[in-house]
């Protein structure tokens, strides 16, 4: 039998009791599962060498202990190193006038908000959303104007317009 063939029937056979016992160590199964890769990983690039031992599952549940004590110990110094850290200083909270365009950017439809938060807040010009959304540089047009329209009926018409910035623009 060729040891890739070999490796692939102990897989198969101890995957399942594997993932079990990672999962038991750690709690969270998408951990489990990259501690048991992991340990798969590590026996397949030593497969010659295991193939000798009596029990390779025994081995595997060895590697799966001592990557998830490597994790834990990780998470701890993580831990005392944040301790350390003084904490961040707090953030003003946001001004009325964000709550506001918030509060309307939300009745907007998610095209209109993605086209103004691109061009607005990250400076895009149309022919870049267009580009990176993949649409015609008019249908941006329209987005932005309507996103524009939308924002301020939501907004009502005591507040200041909403500067264009040159969104008709293809710059």
């Amino acid at each position: 039998m060729r040891a890739t063939d070999e490796f692939d029937d102990f897989y198969r056979d101890t995957s399942r009791r594997l993932a079990r016992y990672a999962y038991g160590l750690t709690g969270d199964p998408g951990d489990a599962q990259d501690l048991v890769q992991e340990a798969y990983a590590r026996a397949w690039q030593r497969w010659r060498r295991l193939a000798d031992y009596e029990d390779r599952e025994a081995w595997l549940r060895l590697v799966v202990n001592r990557l998830s004590a490597d994790r834990w110990r990780r998470l701890g110094v993580r831990r005392a190193r944040a301790a350390a850290e003084p904490p961040p200083p707090h953030a003003a909270p946001p001004s009325e006038d964000t709550v506001l365009l918030i509060r309307a950017m939300r009745t907007l439809p998610l095209v209109h908000r993605r086209a103004l938060a691109l061009h607005y807040l990250l400076d895009r010009s149309v022919a870049e959303i267009a580009h990176e959304t993949g649409s015609s540089i008019g249908t941006v047009k329209s987005w932005l104007s309507r996103g524009r329209a939308g924002l301020a009926t939501a907004l009502g018409g005591d507040h200041p317009t909403f500067v264009t910035n040159g969104a008709d623009d293809a710059h």
